[in-house]
């Protein structure tokens, strides 16, 4: 059976000259190749939700890739996809470098300028690593290599104010209530109200997962707040200054491993845009921006479209404008954002009825919104429209059928 390989990488000059080589090997069946961390990550997710078997055995991912940096890509590859073997080509063959590659998941380094003998051992070793992985788990695969992971989704606002964290957290509470698995992320690093809108004292926050580099599931678990919800939350820090050590590879390497553990992780970004914000809302299946129906927040929603789609974060047609505080009297319709923004829309608006609201705001005890409340039943709405909420007749196994929602990045 012939090797399917998959090379990644930025340089189109490389990368033609790696795929010659690949051509070349016996029994090697090159993919196209891709030109990105998005796009390699997004090319796993839709192979290994069409079956298993088609996935590649290697991927090959040059030095030079980008926007995600080389070994963090990796990183995720090895969460997600743990069958596929990983090989880095690269011009540094230190053994620091090897080092830091093994530890991040790959099976194999390969240095530059390539050679056909070094390519085609490395090539060969990491097929038949990944070949026997998947021989040994058997029937077990679809669920070991399937690798799609829980479902992200991230929340942030056009502006303060919208309403974006207690959207974030009722889209929690609905996935957790429906019997799904579900962490909350706090990535409002400076401002961050999770834990007063739901009256917890807590130790650890984000910040603490900082230095570590590698979140093993005893270290993470370490870091979540368990809530009497159920809901696992991992939160901002409390002393806003510690949100810098919160880079953008801190918050892949959370948002990896929290995806590995939770069938739902849902992440509250806030209104600015930090690099960490920025790596959740790249790394998201849906990111949803709230915004509410008035001038000054529509015109903040596109601003902030307009930005995510220069700085390479996310598309606009890949980005979901959820309304709140709707009103059928208003001026501004949810039609009418679409058209402004050039996003997708929630077919579920939020509705202007704060008086619901106020007690348990007020009360910090948000998850006690009374279930009449036609905000709460509106946002959990929007839940079930996302594919967060387990149905009656959704199969057991993790990672199946989450709904069929237009607009959500990796299953399409």
């Amino acid at each position: 059976m012939p090797t399917r390989i998959l090379p990644a990488g930025a340089d189109p000059d490389a990368v033609r000259s790696l795929v010659t080589l690949l051509s070349q090997l016996p029994d090697a069946e090159p993919q196209p190749p891709v030109g990105d961390s998005t796009q390699l990550v997004d090319t796993l997710a839709r192979l290994a939700a069409e079956s298993v078997d088609e996935l590649p055995e290697v991927v090959v991912v040059h030095e030079r890739i980008g926007p995600v940096p080389a070994l963090e890509l990796i990183r995720e590859v090895a969460l997600r996809f743990p069958a596929v073997g990983v090989i880095l080509v690269t011009t540094d063959a230190s053994p620091g470098l090897f080092s830091a590659a093994m530890d991040s998941g790959a099976r194999g380094l390969v240095a530059l300028p390539l050679s056909y003998e070094e390519l085609a051992s490395r090539v060969q070793a990491v097929a038949q690593w990944s070949t026997g992985v998947r021989r040994h788990l058997g029937h077990a695969a679809s669920d070991v290599l399937g690798g799609v992971g829980g479902t992200v989704v991230t929340v942030s606002g056009a502006k303060g104010g919208t309403g974006a964290t207690l959207a974030a957290i009722q889209l929690a509470l609905a996935a957790q209530a429906s019997g799904r698995p579900t962490a909350l992320v706090d990535l409002d690093l400076q401002t961050g109200d999770i834990a007063s809108y739901l009256d917890i004292q807590f130790r650890r926050s984000v910040a603490d997962l900082a230095a570590i580099t590698d979140i093993s599931p005893r270290v993470l678990a370490d870091a979540v707040f368990r809530h009497d919800t159920g809901l696992a939350l991992l939160l901002a820090p409390a002393e806003g200054e510690r949100g810098e050590e919160v880079s953008d590879r801190v918050a892949r390497q959370i948002i990896s491993a929290l995806r590995s553990r939770y069938e739902v992780v849902v992440v509250d970004c806030g209104a600015q845009l930090s690099g960490a914000g920025a790596a959740a809302v790249e790394m998201a299946d849906t990111a949803l921006l709230v915004t509410t129906p008035d001038v000054i927040a529509v015109r903040a929603a596109k601003r902030t479209v307009r930005m995510w789609d220069r700085l390479q974060i996310r598309k606009a047609e890949e980005t979901t404008v959820v309304v709140n505080r709707h009103s059928r009297t208003a001026e501004i319709q949810p039609a009418l954002v679409q058209r402004i923004t050039g996003t997708a829309l929630a077919r579920t608006a939020v509705p202007a009825h704060f008086k619901e609201l106020q007690a348990v705001v007020d009360a910090g005890r948000v998850h006690e919104l009374d279930s009449r409340s036609t905000v709460k039943q509106a946002l959990w709405a929007l839940a079930g429209e996302l594919g967060l909420v387990k149905t009656a007749t959704e199969g057991a196994h993790r990672g199946g059928g989450r709904g069929t929602v237009g607009f959500r990045r990796r299953k399409e």
